[in-house]
């Protein structure tokens, strides 16, 4: 492979760089005979000119005020924030959460908010929630991700000065940046992908810069600056892969490049030693390997020591890490079980939690007692493990009673063996463990029975209570634990006696008449892994109180980081459930569609990128492509295009922007998991790169005839494409910003129908919103009703930017004009009686508060005096419907009536899927963000 060699192109008045030779004699330099690339520059971003630093500045400080415009817009909850802004929330209070990204941004966010004063008693639980009135500190959250947008701006103008591009063009670059659309709408929110991105760019940044000291040959090899560079390359990939497990594609980008680097040093025979070549390797392998690791791993020690408190997403670890938890440790168990022990019985594969029962019956099959896996500790998690018959007396009969297994004198021969046939008996039921030959609730296929709990006090109970013990001596300690039941220590499988199935749960949950549990079977064939289950508590009367004890072997920070890493990996892999705005890969490039992530008061914010810059980027990556698939083909027809060392410079350096966005991109196309827009962000950075750095050699390095030697021409068209890229940033930034907007001018610039956002949202002229922020929004009161006796209502929170309650139904009186609207608050009782405020501060903080809405209209006449109108007349002129069941949730009083579809009007179905469409496209925060709960 040859080395990549480069050539300066003329340099502009007050450029650095000083080489006017003709491409002739740059053609016939004489190649260096060791491994310094031809016509390569040292391009140090610390030394450039004063004015390249002043451009610099000027267009920092513009992708500043364009990133932090109305930054405090929308006072809301916006996408993904519901489950960023949430673990914000977690890691101030310590509770432990299950989520598929690293843990660096998060903690980030979550230290911005804890420094503004977040206690974390805000919740983040659903788009639009308001932010002011319990006074979040959501604008210094939202800080963060604004800073790191705006830090992408130099950081994209220094690295194309460390590849040798011309200021203008390093402008163009950075100005790219700041009018992107989508990277500012990113940028705006509580949101990881502005700090993905700038991570990514600091890592091209730097390894851009250590190439550059490398390709100078071995007078720069191993001096200060060269191990600056590959050091800051290590720590950007650790930080950067901290951020998402996208940075694992940047990693693959510098290592391909760093492999390409190796190839050329060993065929550097003259000054490359095999010693010396031994120290790049391991320069290399420390700074791109062990510096990274280091890091991430050293992100999730704090990760791990914040949240140091049980939390919803302790259930998807093993027991072994939630006891590592404070308050989920617990104390040291006997080690022997035997026939009267008192035991909970744990799952192994699913985490879902223990074998319990509770007094509730299935509502259909046997409709005995449910039998559900319960993720927390409860006295309905004991069971009483009786063997199938009872003991005898001294004449040889059979000792009736569930206790009689408390007072024997010779505990080890009831040891429970493998082999050993049990029953269960359910202690605050007084019911045992029961399988038939009857399909269970949900998972009805012929292969799985239904498991219950059946008989009452003093029953000695039937052939269906059986269950054989099953060891799996693979799966258990080694020793006693493979010959009989040990607490913590033994594996094993519970097999019914008369059916042949195994006690089976899986990730399947139960109805709300089960409390969402997960369901436990009897399978007929079950796997392993799912029919696996352990003792994890165990007590009994007749053991001594120096039995032998055993206890969770601590995992240790290794054994806890190396779980978590799977945990991740096997939930992110399971995403793959559709969502209303995700996308898949072939559209990003073209930018076919978006992401709507709020809408409120007629305003609406939807990701969507700069079409200007998205499509003439995408073109640039195509450009280079059939580039350099001509250039192949040439070359194996013996003509001597590489001969250029222009030329070569070009195929070398776009090339390895186009093969940063190959390997930001390409990889989507393997997974099966929901992907959105906001995926293709790191990729976009990249083909942004290669755009500049095509639009230079056009401009400034390719010998073309009175353009290579007229700087005019570079800064000319660098203007002119900054003007068209502003222009349009500007047409489509009220979808940015969430300004407000009309019609009209939305419909002018959706140009595809694909781009799904609805500009029957906005308003038909500014004026109208003019008259919406002089007056409240709703002609709404709030007449909450409690579910407790004599529970007040409290109303929602206040979207102070406007007056109105959050959620309340608009209503729009037609053929009416509206003159003003006010909103009102009452608080009644359950009886419809109403309270006054010191009757409601009486009871606030000790019942529940439910919010209804209900719509009023009042006719006032020319004189502005209030026409009285009967109840009847009121609902026929004003034409309001009750509220919809989306709004304040359906009456599960209500039962419904059969509907014979044959009669049902066309107008209904289409009402039906008018409503259906709509709620599909609402802002829905993405399932990749969700926090992972049992």
């Amino acid at each position: 492979m040859g080395k990549p060699t480069a050539a300066q192109p003329p340099p502009a008045k007050g450029s650095p760089y000083v080489n006017s030779k003709p491409e002739t004699q740059v053609q016939a330099k004489k190649t260096h005979d060791d491994f310094t690339s031809d016509g390569v520059e040292d391009n140090d971003v610390f030394l450039l000119p004063v004015s390249d630093y002043q451009v610099m500045l000027l267009v920092t400080a513009i992708g500043a005020i364009v990133r932090l415009f109305r930054i405090y817009q929308p006072t809301s909850v916006v996408f993904d924030e519901v489950h960023f802004g949430g673990f914000a929330t977690k890691y101030i209070k310590g509770k432990f959460f299950m989520d598929v990204h690293p843990p660096l941004a998060k903690m980030l966010i979550a230290l911005a908010g804890w420094l503004a004063g977040f206690n974390g008693d805000f919740d983040f639980k659903e788009i639009g929630k308001d932010y002011l009135e319990p006074g979040v500190p959501y604008v210094s959250m939202r800080l963060f991700p604004a800073i790191c947008g705006i830090l992408l701006v130099p950081i994209t103008f220094l690295t194309l000065k460390a590849v040798g591009c011309r200021t203008a063009t390093a402008a163009l670059g950075a100005s790219l940046i700041v009018f992107e659309n989508g990277l500012l709408t990113q940028a705006r929110l509580i949101l990881l992908d502005s700090p993905l991105v700038v991570a990514t760019a600091f890592t091209a940044l730097a390894f851009t810069s250590f190439t550059n000291q490398h390709e100078q040959g071995p007078s720069k090899a191993f001096d200060i600056s060269w191990w600056f560079w590959l050091v800051m390359t290590g720590l950007g990939l650790g930080i950067t892969v901290s951020i998402k497990w996208v940075g694992l594609f940047t990693i693959a980008w510098v290592g391909s490049l760093t492999l390409v680097q190796l190839w050329v040093l060993l065929g550097d025979t003259k000054t490359v030693t095999m010693r010396l070549f031994a120290k790049h390797f391991m320069a290399r392998a420390f700074c791109l390997i062990i510096i990274p690791i280091t890091f991430y791993m050293a992100m999730f020690a704090i990760h791990f020591v914040c949240l140091s408190n049980p939390g919803d997403g302790d259930g998807f670890m093993s027991s072994e890490f939630q006891a590592t938890l404070n308050s989920k440790g617990m104390q040291d168990v006997p080690a022997d079980v035997a026939f009267g022990s008192r035991v909970s019985i744990r799952h192994v594969n699913t985490q879902g939690g223990y074998l319990h029962s509770h007094p509730l019956m299935y509502p259909a099959g046997s409709q005995q007692q449910q039998i559900t896996l319960y993720p927390h500790k409860d006295e309905n998690n004991i069971w009483l493990m009786e063997n199938q018959t009872q003991p005898l007396d001294v004449n040889g009969v059979e000792i009736n009673g569930t206790h009689v297994w408390d007072n024997v004198q010779n505990i080890t021969e009831n040891y429970i063996r493998n082999g050993d046939v049990i029953r269960l008996y359910h202690q605050p039921t007084h019911r045992r463990l029961h399988s038939h030959d009857v399909r269970p609730p949900v998972s009805e296929q012929e292969w799985q029975n239904e498991v219950s709990a059946y008989g009452y006090e003093g029953f000695p109970g039937d052939a269906n209570d059986l269950f054989r013990v099953e060891i799996v001596k693979k799966q258990s300690a080694a020793g006693e634990a493979r010959e009989r039941l040990r607490t913590l220590q033994t594996k094993f499988r519970l097999v019914h006696i008369m059916t042949g199935c195994v006690l089976f749960s899986h990730k399947v949950k139960l109805p709300e008449w089960a409390s969402e549990q997960q369901e436990v079977t009897c399978a007929k064939g079950g796997t392993i892994p799912n029919s696996l289950w352990y003792i994890e508590s165990n007590y009994h009367p007749a053991l001594p109180s120096d039995a032998e004890k055993v206890n969770y072997v601590n995992p240790g920070f290794l054994g806890k980081f190396w779980e978590l890493q799977k945990v991740m990996w096997k939930t992110n892999a399971g995403l793959v459930e559709s969502h209303a705005w995700d996308s898949r890969p072939e559209s990003w490039p073209i930018l076919r569609r978006g992401i709507n992530f709020w809408g409120k008061n007629h305003r609406q914010i939807y990701l969507i990128g700069n079409p200007i810059i998205w499509w003439s980027s995408t073109l640039a990556v195509v450009t280079y492509v059939l580039v350099k698939g001509i250039a192949v083909l040439r070359w194996q027809r013996s003509y001597n295009d590489y001969s250029s060392i222009t030329f070569k410079r070009f195929d070398y350096e776009v090339g390895t922007w186009v093969l940063g966005w190959a390997f930001h991109y390409f990889p989507f196309f393997l997974m099966g998991r929901q992907l959105f827009l906001h995926h293709y962000f790191p990729a976009l950075f990249f083909a942004v790169l290669s755009l500049c750095q095509i639009y230079d050699f056009v401009t400034a390095r390719f010998p073309i005839p009175g353009v290579r030697e007229n700087p005019i021409v570079n800064k000319v068209g660098v203007v002119a494409l900054l003007a068209v890229s502003a222009i349009v940033f500007a047409l489509y930034s009220p979808l940015s910003y969430g300004n407000a907007w009309t019609k009209s001018e939305c419909q002018r610039v959706k140009l595809f129908d694909t781009w799904d956002w609805d500009c029957n949202t906005f308003l038909e002229n500014y004026d109208a919103y003019s008259a919406i922020n002089s007056n409240p929004i709703p002609s709404s009161q709030a007449t909450p009703i409690s579910s407790q006796n004599g529970a007040p209502a409290a109303a929602n929170e206040k979207d102070s930017s406007n007056g109105v309650i959050s959620g309340a139904p608009k209503f729009e009186p037609q053929g009416q004009k509206v003159l003003g609207r006010e909103e009102k608050v009452e608080y009644r009782d359950q009886d419809g009686n109403l309270l006054n405020e010191e009757q409601v501060k009486a009871l606030e903080g000790k019942v529940e508060f439910k919010t209804r809405y209900e719509t009023r209209t009042r006719l006032i006449d020319a004189d502005g005096n209030e026409v009285l109108m009967s109840p009847d007349d009121e609902l026929a002129g004003a034409g309001v419907a009750p509220p919809h069941p989306d709004v304040e949730g359906a009456n599960k009083e209500t039962k419904k009536a059969p509907v014979d579809e044959a009669e049902a009007p066309k107008e209904a179905s289409s009402s039906k899927d008018g409503e259906k469409e709509a709620e599909r496209l609402a802002p829905k925060p993405a399932s990749e963000g969700n926090e992972a709960t049992v």
